[in-house]
């Protein structure tokens, strides 16, 4: 019998892995495959290789003597808004570029205002209308489906072998990811617009009650709530032990991610909508009625501040030493990080609601003209166009991205690979 591992994203064998066949340990060779003699019949297989998550699944040896037992890398998956903890909307270890060629398109039916989420080969993307879908990165085919019947304004989140999800009714959803099925639900009791973001088994994020909650997911416990006088939409950066974000008052708040403590407060504009990325020690927050983005440290001193004349419901992304968001005037900037001076500006042909997303040196921004553009960060160069786009356009995985319009969802994969 013979068990071929195989990197899922990136559709190589996977050399030197570790496989149990039952009760036998063995090791692939070369060309990631393991063998051994075995009476045909449904056994467990396990598989376990350096930098990949430990997988366990049942064959059946019966049907075929050859399993390929396909396995994924943690730090190549796209698990939360924000790509990172701290929000910088910018993936570190995706390696794609255009040209890219379209392999699947699916339908999700309704509008898509944040972006999907992606583990172990699926994505997981949550509509207005409250439906949760399951698809498949290698096809685009529906896994599963799940109704909320509530509306939902965030992204999901990937916990381990579950998801969690918020939603406009004030709930707290954690649902098993292979099947859809709701484990359990906590009510908050005031609509949450903020994407989730898990650490240590904690969820934190802020309601329209003006609070902000780390709920601990293991318990389903609220450890701490802090009250921050005024709405909240933002979703919570985390930088060592301080979530970040902004609220409708124009404050932003910095809090111990253990007791809830307020650090430091300060103020912009108005209102902060979007959320707040947190980089090389400085944070950069968009005020959407004030229509500007100011950079803060981290220990709360403002820095800079760069208005645009129109709305900025943007959040920024950050990366190399640049701040790169939009507005509603239809422009896309890059700013320095350390000054605040405009590199480039780039008009994309509509409004920017959505944050941009970065990808291997590229920045994708999507318009309400209905179209999606790919700018080369270093030097504002416009690289890539795709007539689709709406709010947030990208995310993804090792192997492939996902760029998203209005209602629809396309896995694209470069046209030459590295």
């Amino acid at each position: 019998m013979r068990v071929v591992v195989f990197d899922g994203d990136l559709r190589r064998r996977v050399p030197g892995a570790t496989v149990w066949i039952g009760s036998r340990r063995m090791r692939a060779d070369h060309r990631g495959v393991a063998r051994t003699r075995l009476v045909p019949r449904s056994v467990i297989v396990r598989v376990k290789a350096r930098g990949y998550s430990t997988r366990t699944r049942r064959a059946n040896f019966r049907r075929l003597p050859i399993f390929t037992f396909r396995v994924y890398q943690p730090r190549l998956q796209w698990t939360m808004y924000g790509a990172d903890p701290s929000r910088t909307q910018f993936h570190r270890d995706v390696r794609l570029r255009p040209p890219f060629r379209i392999v699947w398109m699916v339908s999700n039916k309704n509008l898509i205002e944040f972006p999907a989420v992606t583990s172990d080969g699926f994505g997981y993307i949550a509509s207005a209308r409250g439906t949760i879908r399951a698809f498949s990165m290698r096809y685009g085919t529906i896994a599963w489906r799940h109704e909320t019947h509530a509306t939902m304004a965030a992204s999901l989140a990937v916990w381990g072998d579950k998801l969690v999800a918020h939603d406009m009714a004030g709930h707290v959803r954690v649902l098993d990811r292979r099947s859809g099925h709701v484990l359990w639900v906590k009510e908050i009791g005031s609509p949450i617009e903020s994407s989730p973001v898990v650490r240590d088994d904690v969820d934190y994020f802020g309601a329209w009650n003006g609070r902000v909650y780390a709920l601990d997911l293991r318990t389903r416990r609220v450890r701490w709530a802090y009250s921050s006088g005024a709405k909240i939409t933002a979703s919570v950066s985390l930088a060592g032990g301080t979530a970040f974000l902004g609220n409708y008052g124009a404050s932003v708040l910095a809090l111990s991610t253990r007791t809830g403590r307020l650090r430091w407060r300060g103020g912009v504009n108005g209102r902060v909508y979007g959320t707040a990325p947190v980089t090389g020690g400085r944070l950069f927050v968009p005020s959407s009625t004030g229509g500007s983005v100011t950079a803060f440290s981290t220990t709360g001193a403002r820095l800079w501040s760069f208005g645009t004349g129109s709305y900025v419901y943007s959040s920024p992304a950050a990366w190399a030493g640049r701040v790169i968001f939009g507005s509603y005037n239809g422009v896309l900037y890059c700013l320095s990080a350390r000054s605040g001076r405009v590199l480039w500006t780039v008009r994309v042909g509509g409004a920017i609601s959505g944050a941009p997303g970065i990808v291997d040196g590229v920045v994708y921004a999507a318009s309400f003209g209905n179209r999606t553009v790919g700018v080369d960060v270093r030097t504002g160069r416009v690289i890539f166009r795709f007539p689709h786009g709406e709010y947030v356009p990208v995310s993804g995985n090792g192997g492939r991205l996902l760029l998203h319009g209005y209602s629809h969802i396309w896995g694209v994969e470069p046209r030459h690979r590295r």
